[in-house]
């Protein structure tokens, strides 16, 4: 959960998470309608997809226990090098390097290296820095204590090298270079797209949704459907309802809206990847962020899909 995601936001989630998945087992046997559910809202939810097939591959093949080797984790779905490694220094106490995003701002500033850590050199040279400093022994607290290091005292911005335990040969802090230091991402423009999705109702309270394909943006949520997923039925004329905005990592998503009322005898339909939902339902189904938002809001509620589109 905290790949790309603050601690602050993912704790609630978390919590929530834990206590619904206690262990692999269950969180295996479950629905991934279930999973994507109790993560809808943190985003990036392939993640979440890759964390049921993994625990899926761990109860099938590894007697419902992660693997302990660096090879076996790597083969787990959405588990690279960091957090395996990560996996085997903090739960075997073994000497193995990680290099997450706290981690690679305190290796840059402390030595001295130049570049945005994304650029697959800068990389090398931070992967070579960090296997240099593991201890072979104790591990473990190393490993807790420098990804704390980054996340509370080297901080992206305005970090408090006063405090700093290892701040005596950090070259930042003696060149006075903490604010250009690790390199920043390569500014570019992110392209725009845009897309109509319908919030389509009944006389009966209900939305439709339609289930995301497994692969691409929102794999395997349920959202609103779009005009091609509504073959075969037959809204009345829809209006243009309201606009959301969305950024994703590589483009900007314009969503338009429109609402429109289905008449109970057209409200048939054969595709099994849409579904009438009560707001209720849907709500506890995995949604999109700015779709859950949407219900929220009230638009979709019995006081609005009672009135005939015009």
């Amino acid at each position: 959960m905290l790949q790309q995601t603050r601690v602050e936001t993912v704790v609630p989630y978390f919590l929530a998470f834990m206590e619904r998945f206690p262990d692999l087992a269950r969180l295996a046997r479950a629905p991934v309608d279930d999973v994507l559910a109790c993560w809808s809202g943190l985003g990036y939810y392939s993640r979440a997809r890759n964390l049921h097939r993994a625990a899926g591959i761990c109860l099938e093949d590894h007697g419902g226990r992660l693997p302990s080797s660096q090879e076996e984790l790597e083969a787990l779905p959405g588990i690279g090098r960091t957090t395996a490694a990560a996996i085997l220094a903090l739960a075997h106490d073994q000497p193995r390097a990680i290099l997450d995003g706290n981690v690679k701002r305190v290796l840059a500033r402390h030595a001295g290296i130049e570049g945005w850590p994304g650029k697959s050199s800068v990389a090398g040279k931070l992967w070579k820095e960090a296997e240099a400093r593991v201890p072979a022994k104790n591990a473990a607290s190393y490993t807790q204590a420098i990804m704390d290091l980054g996340a509370g005292v080297c901080t992206r911005s305005r970090p408090a090298c006063e405090k700093c335990p290892v701040a005596g040969d950090c070259v930042a802090w003696l060149e006075g270079r903490t604010e250009q230091l690790p390199g920043p991402r390569p500014k570019k423009t992110l392209p725009r797209r845009c897309r109509e999705f319908w919030l389509v109702c009944d006389h009966h309270s209900r939305i439709l949704l339609a289930r995301r394909p497994p692969a691409g943006i929102w794999g395997g949520l349920w959202c609103l459907p779009e005009a091609d997923e509504l073959a075969g039925l037959d809204p009345e004329k829809g209006r243009l309802e309201t606009t959301i905005q969305h950024t994703f990592t590589h483009f900007r998503l314009e969503m338009k809206i429109r609402r429109a009322l289905i008449s109970p005898a057209d409200a048939v339909t054969d595709n099994s990847e849409l579904e009438w939902m009560s707001v209720d339902q849907a709500m506890g189904r995995g949604l999109p962020q700015p779709v859950r938002r949407l219900l929220e809001s009230g638009l979709a509620g019995p006081d609005r899909t009672r009135q005939p589109t015009e």
